[in-house]
């Protein structure tokens, strides 16, 4: 029996090992064949403290807090109990083996059963959430496990049961040889004493060699498994996580959300300034999966197919093709499949390779789904909300790939959804992508009670620049045209006044910020847009601004820094909280008591919550206002579902599923609100249009409301002055 265990354990592992080493390197190889990117590197030691949070603190997947806690224990049962591997290599040649110094230290004794125990119990239960959520019937697409490949989650998960019901069984043969110390032993003597008691000391050695062997046995099969499986995203995120947690994008350890990073060609920002400058072999955006940076092979190579972004996404969500999942996992696979192409040394090698590694050369990144390796319609679905970064447990930049690729069909093939057109066409020459005329950003003061200061406005209280006043007021194309977007500008502008804030407003000086370009693509047009408002900024002197609009919150505050403008950018809810907070506004309670204890319900714009992570204080200024009660939709804060309106998709028709404003205001509805608030034009104009609907249908009560959180404080502090 001994010889037998020596020969096959020592057989495997040689096999196993050699594997491993052979596929990390191709692994490497591969990923190498990416792009340089730029900033990855900077401050190491808040990388590694963030790596360390991550690691030990399990913060990522404590989101889903059941299945995080599972998972810490799994995970560190594999970590901590690798010794228990080195000792099972020990026992083939000594039955009696132990590590030295710490092999019968009690503590290490106790920790290996804690780890053993909570371990087993752990996988068992992440085993049975994931056997309760397979994907069954119609309902297929709703269970997180849909598209991720079953078997290779199963291997894994009953690898992992395996070899931890070999440490239990090894436990209770050492409890049987070492005369029966239970001290040492406190959670396996047990099964030494029932499953072991009548074997003699020779039955027992042999015992112990056979149950090592079969540890190590289902430790290297698992190995030269994944290592046969490059792509076994499930297994190799034990390995790949790190990595890719410590090269995330951000210095600070903060999610790959907010600013979209600029097209990068050799490592660094394109100068559109010098565009002509530009090597005619420079990919704009990403047409071929070499086109990705390192790191993003890196992201597609760690994708574990749990799903949590899947879960997530409002557009797989409501029927739609894309899921953030599938496409990292068809862009790894792609990746791999092609690799042999890209690192063949010259064309006769080429030449050589199999039919399927050569149609894989030929496929088209982007295309009809029958054809491409990425469906344009899923490309074109996403609303860039963030959901998939803000719920990936390994740090996966979902968001950037897709815009990435965006900008490549939109700028290199000329290929995007036909409405685009109009948006890009108003942007262009009228600065708004309503392709409204721009001497109309004023007409929403027209009807307000006071002067509102324009910088170089003709009016004797106009400043010359915007250090006479504390803050610019950014209104926004949806702010200055869009009807309902509007009332919102009044509000604000009416509040701002009451409450003795100094400020003044670009009027037809202010042009779109470019976030509908830029997600949509079109990164041409969002620097000429954002140059036009840097060159205005510097002229008139801008240092604090207030916007009520979250996706030029989000871009003047996160993206023009790229264009070297610094600014102090406020969200209108911010602002006015802070006033209320300061008594310079104050809300008062209804005078006819049938008004008090009506319902208000909040939508997170993704741009104002997720991606720059303001949730408490529009909250906060509901709780304030009197006579209202608050009502939470179930889906809210880091987990809020999205209007549908983001990534330039509130130009282009949902022709595929469900809509998503429906499925968010619905929602909203069932909460029983009366009053369903937001702090995004475009939200407003989604949750509106979809209320519209459900009245239309008679689902929802015509008394219901769509509003602004500033138009509602401002019906609250109005009953003050009355």
């Amino acid at each position: 029996m001994q010889i037998l265990a020596i020969v096959v354990s020592l057989a495997i592992t040689a096999v196993g090992v050699a594997l491993f080493g052979k596929t990390i390197g191709h692994m490497v190889s591969v990923i190498r064949l990416g792009r340089p990117t730029a900033g990855r590197t900077g401050h190491p030691a808040q990388r590694t403290v963030t790596l360390a949070k991550e690691t030990l603190g399990h913060t990522r997947m404590l989101q889903w807090s059941h299945v995080g806690i599972l998972h810490w224990f799994v995970a560190f049962g594999f970590i901590g109990l690798f010794l228990s591997l080195v000792t099972a290599f020990g026992q083939l040649f000594d039955a009696h083996f132990a590590l030295p110094i710490i092999g019968h230290w009690f503590v290490f004794e106790w920790v290996t059963e804690f780890l053993t125990w909570t371990g087993l119990v752990s996988i068992i239960g992440l085993i049975v959430i994931r056997l309760l959520n397979l994907p069954k019937g119609h309902l297929a697409r709703y269970s997180r496990f849909f598209g991720s490949r079953a078997w290779q989650a199963y291997y894994v998960e009953y690898t992992i049961l395996g070899v931890l019901v070999c440490i239990l069984l090894l436990r209770g043969l050492e409890y049987q040889l070492g005369a029966g110390d239970k001290f040492h032993f406190p959670g396996t003597y047990f099964i030494g004493e029932r499953l072991f008691g009548g074997l003699s000391e020779q039955g027992l050695e042999n015992a112990v060699y056979l149950v090592a062997m079969v540890k190590i046995l289902i430790s290297f099969a698992w190995m030269i498994t994944i290592s046969l499986n490059a792509t076994m995203g499930v297994a190799w995120h034990r390995f790949t996580a790190w990595p890719n947690i410590w090269f995330k994008r951000e210095d600070d350890g903060g999610t790959a959300l907010g600013a979209l990073q600029p097209i990068m060609v050799n490592g660094a920002p394109i100068d559109f300034e010098n565009i002509d400058e530009l090597d005619e072999d420079a990919a704009l955006g990403v047409g071929k999966v070499e086109d990705f940076t390192w790191k993003g092979l890196l992201d597609f190579t760690t994708c574990t197919e749990c799903g949590r972004c899947q879960s997530q996404c409002p557009a797989w969500n409501t029927e739609k093709p894309l899921s953030p999942k599938l496409v990292v996992m068809n862009l790894r696979e792609h990746a791999y499949a092609k690799a042999p192409y890209l690192l063949a040394s010259s064309d006769d090698e080429r030449k050589s390779l199999p039919e399927l590694v050569l149609a894989e050369q030929d496929k088209p990144l982007v295309g009809p789904a029958d054809v491409a390796v990425i469906d344009e319609e899923a490309l074109w679905a996403c609303t860039s909300c963030g959901a998939c970064v803000q719920q990936c447990p390994v740090d996966i930049e979902h968001v950037d790939a897709i815009m990435d690729m965006r900008r490549y069909q939109v700028l290199i093939e000329s290929s995007f959804p036909s409405e685009l057109n109009g948006l890009f066409k108003g942007l262009e020459n009228k600065g708004n992508p309503w392709n409204m005329n721009p001497s109309g950003r004023m007409d929403w003061a027209k009807d307000l009670p006071f002067e509102v200061k324009q910088v170089g406005g003709a009016g004797p209280d106009d400043p010359e620049s915007l250090d006479e006043v504390e803050y610019l007021f950014w209104v926004g194309c949806a702010g200055a045209f869009e009807d309902r977007a509007k009332k919102t500008t009044q509000a604000v502008a009416e509040l701002l006044n009451i409450a003795g804030v100094s400020f003044a407003v670009l009027g037809d000086g202010e042009t779109c910020t470019g976030d509908p370009a830029r997600r949509s693509g079109n990164e041409f047009v969002f620097q000429q847009l954002a140059m036009q408002n840097a060159e205005v900024f510097k002229e008139t002197k801008v240092r604090k601004v207030v916007s009520t609009c979250a996706h030029c919150f989000n871009t003047l505050k996160n993206e023009y820094s790229q264009l070297g403008v610094e600014l102090d950018v406020i969200h209108h809810t911010q602002l006015l909280n802070r006033l209320v907070r300061d008594g310079k506004l104050t809300p008062v309670a209804p005078a006819d008591s049938s008004l008090n204890g009506q319902k208000i319900t909040y939508h997170d714009p993704c741009y104002l919550g997720r991606h720059n992570q303001v949730y408490d204080a529009p909250r906060e200024l509901l709780d304030i206002i009197p006579g209202a009660e608050y009502a939470e939709m179930p889906r809210n804060q880091t987990k809020s579902f999205c209007c549908g309106a983001g990534g330039a998709r509130m130009w282009m028709e949902e022709k595929i599923g469900s809509r998503i404003n429906l499925n968010r205001t619905t929602e909203a509805v069932e909460t029983g609100a009366d009053k369903i608030a937001t702090g995004c034009p475009f939200c407003r104009v989604m949750l509106s249009d979809g209320l519209t609907a459900k009245q239309a249908d008679g689902s929802a009560r015509e008394s219901v409301e769509v509003a602004d959180v500033a138009q509602l404080l401002l019906a609250s502090v109005k009953r003050g002055e009355s």
